[in-house]
């Protein structure tokens, strides 16, 4: 169900490392949690990011939470499609609702977050 080759964060965040780079967004069992999305604010391509600062915002017809970042890291793209398409999180939250794509400060830093097997441990936890 969750990517082998990204990271998550306790807040339910996956990143995957491309090189230098690293595509975030939000897993499938936030974008559940959320219900239906309806708007997500997104940085400004060239924000410098330290890690766990607010990305942006996801607005669902339940809630509004922010998206931190699980790097430290510069925006250099943002996923424009969400400004039209905001449940693409919805539909395919682990591929074309990625949400903002990194430079990354400190790959070593990426290490430190949890791997699938970590991840889906931690939420049966939160399900128990």
């Amino acid at each position: 169900m969750y990517p082998n080759d990204f990271r998550y964060t306790k807040e339910h965040e996956w990143i995957k490392v491309e090189g230098d780079e690293a595509v975030v967004g939000v897993t499938d069992f936030a974008q559940k949690q959320l219900g239906d999305i309806i708007y997500v604010e997104l940085p400004e391509v060239g924000k410098v990011l330290e890690v766990h600062q607010a990305v942006g915002v996801i607005e669902s017809v339940k809630s509004v939470s922010d998206v931190y970042s699980p790097v430290a890291g510069e925006v250099i793209a943002v996923n424009e499609e969400l400004n039209k398409t905001a449940d693409l999180v919805n539909k395919d939250p682990h591929g074309k609702g990625w949400i903002v794509r990194l430079r990354i400060k400190d790959k070593a830093a990426v290490d430190a977050l949890m791997t699938v097997s970590d991840y889906e441990k931690y939420l049966e936890g939160l399900e128990a």
